[in-house]
């Protein structure tokens, strides 16, 4: 499929880190690669040792997984970013609600849910505030669970701080 918030017309599954890394920050930076590592840069000073972000979803590349939809297709700000923080320790920062599979997998922590990890809230904002106040969605996770989205359910993600173990 080809579509215009993409690079060419390479599959999401094929784009490489630099193609993912120019969507995220054409699309959810306005093109501003400043506001882009500043955004790292936050992480890498806010997480705990040994915790990896990762940006996946239609930011990097250019439309929705599930349905097609274009990044933004519903109107400016209209698409989130979808923050995944990788490791053992960030688990913690989670309450037992806020998980979909306990110790492994989080729910998304949103406007919607600020009580299922109140200790990430002031990051989020943060994070926000670097956006343009578009919303930032921030799960946790373990690192297998990545790399099944990523290899199995093909869901590419762009590794923002830290590193991924995909063994």
């Amino acid at each position: 499929m080809t579509n215009e918030n993409t690079i060419g017309s390479v599959p999401p599954d094929e784009l490489t880190d630099d193609q993912k890394r120019e969507n995220a920050i054409r699309l959810a930076f306005d093109g501003d690669a400043d506001r882009f590592f500043e955004f790292c840069k936050t992480l890498a000073s806010e997480l705990p040792p040994n915790t990896a972000a990762v940006l996946g979803g239609s930011s990097v590349t250019g439309f929705r997984w599930e349905d097609g939809t274009p990044f933004d297709g519903d109107g400016p700000k209209t698409s989130d970013l979808d923050l995944t923080l990788v490791g053992d320790e960030i688990l913690e920062d989670f309450t037992l609600a806020g998980f979909y599979v306990p110790g492994v997998h989080t729910r998304p922590l949103n406007d919607e849910s600020l009580d299922i990890a109140p200790g990430l809230v002031p990051l989020r904002e943060t994070l926000m505030s670097i956006v343009g106040g578009r919303p930032v969605n921030i799960q946790a996770t373990r690192d297998f669970y990545v790399f099944i989205r990523e290899h199995l359910l093909g869901q590419p993600y762009l590794t923002l701080v830290g590193k991924v173990n995909e063994s």
